[in-house]
């Protein structure tokens, strides 16, 4: 749904960017394509299913509360509208209703082919009936507590994304009154897939859904009364933090105590079963001060999130995608001191063609280097059982000082973060949370050195996070480096953070909020002032998201004035490409791969003069103006071209994965007609590092 038009310039055409919130629901349609996919696995298009589903979790969580805050109020004006709700609305009861239909007709008697099944109460035999009957009794029935409503019985409290059973009684209670609706909490400790005895004692074939079990045993929880309707229910609440950082004296005792109230806050969905009556939907939509619009039937499991669960219970090789582990960094030797490797020259790698292993052995041998005084990183999404904070612990045991800038805000990880802080303060490193106002998304490792009568500097910086989980799933770049100045900058910006001093002018980095918008700006216009002087120039620009929208015009100027640019886009994009005399030059591609593309690259070329930055950011107004970020060059002529070659040729030539944004808002699948071409670029790399694997073997 487009905007209102915004002008360039006083003589330059106008443009309507793209919706926003459309746009992350276009990026979550072609990861279900994924799921659609019978090229791939079966337990992976359940695996991409359950991915949409956990999106749009977060969607709900993160983006909704708005347009239904303005619809409740009729606002009609805006950019959150009940017009807007509306549009909302209709498209996410499509996807879910596309969702729940590839999963009934497609994925479930896929299943069953390969006989795999999840069998419901009407279709388990006499024997299958009493192992569920016992374990309801054994492992379920001690666990739940049914709630009958009255005066002194109020609606319990229903924590975010949690299930839930709603039960419409018959007759009178133990004293004679008929309050009719009860309410049954389903414990999170249960798990809601589980697995059955096989046929023959065979393992991992039958399977029972929990809600099946609780269903199958409702009327057993109300005894002497009769349950006449019953749906399953699950609401979703805002639950983006909100804390005034400049009225609080302690911001990690604020954000745990706002972490509290997070599973209670304001709902924005209600799903229940397909079949609810209108009576029970009627009661919860009122309970929740939800329109019908937010009211989703879902003809299946209420959270197909869970039944990612059935994934690691089959657990069939033939099932998944081959196992990949990415090579050792390509420009590393194991076993090689990194001190002595950086004095030659930077060291990329790309992840998670090339494994993480690279980064963990770096910090590990400066923890285990007597010469290293000093270590800071940066923290912001680490996970909670992380190796790498386990190494960070170990060094301020050997006496180092360690600083690490905690970002206690990163979005459903405050508490493990929180965690971390709190166990590294207490055994005396240094940590502090970054700017108020501003989260700090750059991921920067600085180790300190001594050698001989100097000290020596030697860093890590990357596109993506801390997190060795993430590293094999997520596409990003490392970038190793013993430069004095890029290294200084990176001291420049600890201290920065640590002590709120002035910045200092930076060398070779671009930090947000201070330079960044400002140095793409520049680099862009200029690209574009070469342009009319006839250059022959170019910008390819690789990120997760694009919605600044003053980067959108600056793009859009340097395209009119001839610049050719290409945005890989993996996410939301508010940019329109291709349209006629507005656009043209400029082609936005987002390809959807096995790993989720996460590495932000920046091309610049005039002529034959090149800048290649890699960096955390995105091109979002959050991360340039409210976040602390990083850009960095590439000097290196080898590690640019071979990032050129990885990251921006190969993803242009994608014809397998590859998505072209068209002039109207919707995105085209590439599908090149000659065969030789429909080949993916993770794919290729996977090949590549895989075949570089096995040279070494």
């Amino acid at each position: 749904m487009p905007a209102s038009p915004v002008p360039l310039t006083a003589a330059a055409p106008v443009i309507q960017f793209l919706d926003r919130d459309h746009g992350i629901l276009a990026f979550n349609e072609r990861v279900l394509d994924w799921a659609r996919r019978a090229d791939v696995p079966l337990l992976e298009r359940l695996r991409f299913l359950c991915i949409v589903s956990s999106n749009l979790d977060e969607f709900f969580e993160v983006r909704t509360a708005p347009h239904l805050t303005a619809a409740q109020s009729s606002e009609q004006k805006g950019v959150y509208t009940a017009q807007s709700f509306q549009a909302l609305s209709a498209a996410t009861h499509d996807m879910v209703a596309r969702q729940y239909a590839l999963y009934n007709n497609e994925l479930l008697p896929a299943f069953e082919r390969q006989g795999i099944r999840i069998i419901s109460h009407g279709a388990r035999n006499p024997a299958q009936r009493r192992w569920v009957k016992d374990y309801f009794e054994r492992q379920v029935r001690p666990l739940l507590i049914p709630v009958g409503l009255d005066p002194s019985h109020p609606f319990p409290q229903v924590a975010n994304k949690s299930l839930n059973f709603i039960v419409r009684l018959s007759g009178y209670d133990a004293f004679g009154r008929q309050n009719d609706i009860a309410i049954v909490k389903v414990p999170r400790v249960l798990p809601r897939l589980i697995e059955m005895p096989g046929q023959d004692g065979k393992k991992g074939t039958l399977f029972v859904l929990l809600s099946s079990v609780i269903r199958s045993h409702l009327a057993e929880l109300f005894p002497g009364r009769g349950v006449e309707q019953f749906s399953q229910f699950r609401v979703t609440r805002h639950s983006d933090l909100a804390v005034d950082e400049d009225d609080v004296k302690n911001l990690r005792m604020a954000l745990r105590q706002g972490l509290e109230q997070r599973h209670y806050g304001q709902a924005v969905r209600l799903e229940v079963s397909a079949g609810c009556s209108e009576y029970l939907s009627g009661f919860l939509l009122k309970q929740f001060n939800l329109p019908a619009l937010a009211l989703y039937r879902v003809n299946g499991p209420v959270n197909l999130v869970r039944l990612t669960q059935l994934v690691d219970l089959v657990n069939d090789p033939k099932l998944l995608f081959p196992r990949y582990s990415g090579c050792y960094p390509m420009q590393l030797q194991p076993g090689q001191s990194f001190f002595e490797r950086l004095k030659q020259g930077d060291v990329s790698s790309h992840q998670p063609f090339e494994s993480f292993d690279g980064v963990l052995d770096f910090l590990r041998e400066a923890v285990n280097d007597p010469q290293v005084l000093a270590i800071k990183q940066t923290i912001y999404r680490t996970g909670t059982d992380s190796e790498l904070m386990l190494l960070l612990r170990e060094a301020v045991r050997r006496g180092k000082e360690v600083t690490v800038v905690v970002e206690l805000k990163a979005r459903f990880d405050e508490e493990a973060n929180i965690n971390w802080a709190e166990m590294l303060e207490s055994i005396g490193a240094q940590v502090v949370y970054g700017v108020v106002g501003l989260k700090t998304h750059a991921k920067m490792l600085l180790v300190t050195r001594r050698e001989g009568r100097r000290l020596r500097r030697y860093a890590h910086l990357s596109t993506g996070n801390y997190n060795p989980r993430t590293a094999r799933l997520y596409t990003d770049l490392s970038y190793l480096t013993a430069e004095p100045l890029m290294t200084a900058d990176i001291d420049n910006v600890f201290v920065h953070l640590a002590s709120q001093s002035r910045l200092p002018k930076l060398n070779h980095l671009w930090l947000a909020p201070f330079q960044l918008h400002r140095k793409l700006l520049d680099k862009i216009d200029s690209l574009g002032e070469a342009a009319l002087q006839g250059k022959d120039t170019r910008i390819v620009v690789k990120m997760n998201a694009l919605t600044d929208e003053d980067l959108i015009l600056a793009l859009v100027r340097a395209g009119q004035r001839g610049v050719k640019i290409d945005l890989i886009v993996r996410g939301g994009c508010m940019l329109p490409a291709q349209v006629p005399g507005v656009t043209d030059n400029i082609r936005v591609r987002s390809v959807i791969g096995r790993f989720l593309e996460h590495s932000r690259v920046f091309y610049f070329r005039c002529a034959e003069e090149e800048a290649l930055y890699l960096s955390s950011a995105d091109w979002m107004n959050r991360n340039m103006l409210r976040r602390i970020e990083l850009a960095w060059p590439v000097n290196d002529p080898a590690i640019r071209q071979r990032i050129v070659d990885e990251c921006l040729v190969a993803y242009l030539n994608d014809g397998c994965d590859a998505w072209d944004l068209q002039p109207d808002g919707t995105y085209a699948r590439v599908n090149p007609p000659d065969p030789a071409q429909r080949h993916g670029a993770q794919s290729a790399l996977m090949a590549r590092y895989s075949g570089s694997l096995q040279q070494e073997k």
